[in-house]
């Protein structure tokens, strides 16, 4: 399992544009990718389950991914957070 914590900067937090490109850029992998905050975790591949979350700026939040390409998956996730201005 691969595991990457991030600081969302965005003053919107993870609200429906970025987070439709997040489970874009999931969708892409084969592995089980979960996002975490706030004691919940969701499939990131599900837009509704992302936005269920509600992540405001300041959130700390938490990417998990599993599988075979678990590490490309992550490393694709975080440039995606860092291309929408959601983290540094």
């Amino acid at each position: 399992m691969e595991k990457k914590d991030f600081h969302v900067i965005a003053e919107t937090g993870i609200h429906a544009r970025p987070a439709t490109m997040l489970v874009q850029t999931a969708s892409k992998f084969s592995s089980d990718i979960n996002l975490e905050y706030s004691g919940k975790s969701v499939n990131l591949k599900s837009i509704m389950g992302v936005m269920s979350l509600g992540v405001g700026q300041g959130a700390d939040v938490t990417i998990t991914a599993e599988g075979d390409d678990a590490a490309d998956a992550l490393a694709a996730i975080g440039d995606t957070m860092v291309k929408e201005g959601l983290s540094e």
